[in-house]
């Protein structure tokens, strides 16, 4: 059964980890890709412009990534999320964002109940105080 999300953003920190660091979560999603195959255009880029989708995330990514289901096992495997603006993931589904905003801010740590291995946070200055807090409180090293 696959664990389902409250924080659209903090999946996305766990699908960099799962999916474009370890290569355990697959196929790797490449907007380019994606964009070429739907007979979108081949440059996300020039995509996210002409459509008005600067620093958003583009639908299809955000569609794609909602949906995407990860296995409880895979979850399991989670020792460490790092937090960092050039995430490939963030770069997939906002190919038009320089990290200067909060687009990708994690709202709520809710979801440390489905990684339940999970010993350190990198870059977890991007976290409020209350939510390093939280870190803090579950064990987590916020680095």
């Amino acid at each position: 059964m696959a664990a389902a999300f409250k924080d659209f953003n903090f999946k996305l920190i766990v699908v960099e980890q799962l999916m474009y660091v370890d290569e355990s979560l697959t196929p790797q999603f490449c907007l380019a890709d994606f964009l070429k195959e739907t007979g979108l255009g081949d440059d996300p880029w020039e995509y996210a412009q002409r459509h008005g989708l600067a620093y958003q995330v583009v639908p299809e990514a955000r569609s794609y990534f909602a949906s995407l289901e990860i296995s409880e096992e895979l979850l399991a495997g989670v020792e460490e999320l790092c937090m960092d603006g050039g995430n490939q993931v963030y770069q997939e589904c906002a190919p038009v964002w320089d990290g200067e905003d909060d687009l990708f801010d994690v709202a709520s740590l809710d979801d440390l109940v489905l990684l339940p291995n999970l010993r350190r946070v990198l870059g977890s200055e991007f976290l409020g105080p209350e939510l390093r807090n939280v870190l803090g409180a579950r064990g987590i090293v916020a680095d």
